[in-house]
């Protein structure tokens, strides 16, 4: 099974509601990326078709291109959190054993939950700074701070993503990356 088909078919491994808060959030994240990245690349053509056809560009391509990458950027936080493709440093973390890397994912789960919780306040803020200021984009004429609605979303799910994940090792005797990703390396080299 394709990567792209088992998202397709995700189903959380949690208990009760919080199994069905991951499935959903999941759907809705595979959607906002995929839609995004379409608009995005369907949008980019239409701007160089229309560059050599017309002579001109679009003038509002670079603006709808700015929005989608918000959008993408937050959407795809979630994603890489859900499928355990953050970044990680682990050489202390791998000189542990089991028990002792399981307890320090769940605080470093809680702690990157707590502090996208963090981020999302503060980024509620500063909407609320854009929209009294009342900006638009130039061409769109759509008000900056609408396109920065992405941003606290992006967060709270990040935030939720991780403290789930927080939950799925202290219910569990194994180590997640993530709700569903167990912990370890695969052996990607191979003899020539």
């Amino acid at each position: 099974m394709t990567e792209e088909e088992s998202e397709k078919n995700y189903r959380s491994t949690l208990p009760g509601p919080l199994g069905v808060v991951d499935t959903w959030i999941s759907k809705a994240e595979s959607t906002i990326l995929a839609v995004g990245v379409i608009l995005m690349a369907i949008n980019t053509v239409a701007n160089v078709l229309s560059r050599f056809l017309l002579g001109e560009s679009l003038h509002f391509a670079e603006e709808v291109n700015r929005i989608l990458i918000v959008m993408i950027t937050f959407a795809g936080l979630g994603y890489a959190a859900r499928h355990g493709r953050h970044i990680r440093m682990s050489a202390f973390y791998d000189a542990l054993p089991t028990g002792g890397r399981r307890w320090l994912m769940i605080f470093i789960c809680l702690f990157t939950s707590l502090v996208m919780f963090v981020l999302c306040y503060y980024s509620i803020g500063y909407i609320s700074t854009l929209y009294g200021r009342g900006r638009v984009l130039p061409s769109l004429s759509i008000p900056v701070w609408i396109i920065y609605l992405w941003v606290p979303v992006g967060f709270t799910i990040t935030g939720i993503q991780y403290l789930l994940t927080a939950i799925k090792n202290l219910t569990s005797r194994d180590v997640y990356l993530s709700t569903h990703v167990v912990d370890g390396y695969k052996d990607t080299e191979t003899e020539v």
